[in-house]
């Protein structure tokens, strides 16, 4: 039997039947993605499937007596035509398996889903793109490296693909948008429901101006078991994985290892050693993951999805060494001794070896000069 691949008529114009065939399928219980695809492939498509007698099921190895029982009724059939109502109702956009439109990356995993729920962008999904993942509960500076990094890369013309969790995710998607570049949200629940709560701007921000999807039809909750699932969606959409913050039990890692599985490049960023926010990144590290302290670090290992910088990320890198250059000697014996890390001010003090009031003096021109910046509880920190 033919692969799937050979024997699909890709059509310009989605057939609603078609969507409704395969979400039938999808919507069978007992099945899961792979089982959709593996019929779809032996009987050729999933109308043929829902057409095959009970006799020809049977004869499917590895198909269990709840799938074979549910194939083929109609209240699946029924749910599907609703699903696909209700999210049309809801701005969605529904892509199959078969699809032209399907993103090409994704399709190349062992096992797509095979239909993705849309809002936004359809085309995003097949740019090349680079997936930030790491802690929900992150430090502030695993959080300024994500939306730092996250906005560098979309300007050299990478979209940025996370999962709108709280922490590295919600840092990714607002560094590039604050970049005016493209980023890809992919949910662990239907796209009517905006998890976490707090992320609503985020989410409406994204459908304007970037794509949310997901495997999961509309009403679908926030689940835990969900997630882990949902992490080779955003490895698979992208040419790489970059964990900026995960502790030894992280989802991050779920998603970096998948990466590997699906043959992406692995990237992670180095943190404290005394942090167990960064216990997880380093052992990827020693595990061969690349180590990233800069955008060009991951750039030279995706050559064909960089670009040089544009002017005016020139022109803004000059400005920055010019008023960094043109401080005065006690200004920037003070910066030299800011780390990223936040320090106390006696810290400072004891670094520079100045007086307190002149370290005072030049933390706050500094801070004017958006060179360092004030955190709570009395820290500074090098910007």
């Amino acid at each position: 039997m033919p692969p799937l691949e050979s024997r699909c008529t890709f059509l310009t114009v989605t057939n609603d039947q078609r969507i409704i065939d395969w979400l039938t399928l999808a919507l069978t219980p007992g099945l899961g993605a792979t089982g959709c695809r593996q019929l779809a492939a032996h009987f050729g498509t999933p109308r043929q499937v829902l057409a095959a007698s009970r006799q020809e099921l049977s004869q499917i190895p590895g198909l269990r007596k709840s799938a074979l029982a549910a194939i083929g009724n109609e209240r699946w059939s029924q749910m599907a035509a609703a699903t696909l109502q209700r999210a049309r109702n809801n701005n969605q956009r529904l892509i199959c398996w078969e699809d032209p439109d399907y993103p090409p990356l994704l399709r190349t995993i062992h096992d797509p889903p095979p239909i993705l729920y849309v809002r936004g962008s359809v085309e995003l999904l097949a740019t090349p793109s680079l997936a930030v993942v790491g802690a929900r509960a992150a430090s502030s500076y695993g959080r300024q490296m994500a939306a730092r990094f996250a906005g560098d890369l979309t300007r050299r013309g990478l979209t940025i693909i996370s999962g709108m969790a709280l922490g590295i995710d919600t840092a990714a998607h607002n560094g590039a948008l604050a970049a005016g570049g493209r980023t890809v949200a992919v949910l662990g629940c239907g796209l009517d429901t905006v998890y976490p709560a707090q992320n609503r701007r985020l989410y409406e921000e994204i459908a304007a101006t970037g794509t949310l999807v997901s495997e999961y039809p509309p009403t679908t909750p926030p689940d835990g078991f969900r997630f882990p699932a949902r992490n080779r969606i955003i490895s698979g959409l992208a040419l790489g994985v970059l964990v900026v913050e995960a502790a030894s039990r992280s989802g991050s890692l779920i998603t970096a290892h998948l990466a590997l599985e699906q043959g992406r490049e692995v990237f992670a960023m180095p943190g404290r050693v005394d942090s167990g926010k960064s216990e997880g990144s380093h052992r990827l590290l020693q595990d061969g993951a690349k180590l990233v302290h800069n955008v060009a670090d991951i750039l030279e290992e995706l050559p064909s999805a960089s670009h040089r910088p544009t002017d005016s990320e020139q022109d803004d890198n000059a400005d920055e060494g010019m008023t960094a250059g043109n401080l005065d000697p006690i200004a920037q014996a003070v910066l030299a001794a800011l780390d990223v890390y936040p320090q106390s001010i006696d810290t400072i003090i004891a670094i520079s070896g100045l007086p307190a009031r002149q370290v005072t003096e030049k933390l706050l021109l500094l801070e004017l000069q958006n060179l360092s910046e004030v955190l709570p509880g009395g820290q500074y920190r090098k910007k």
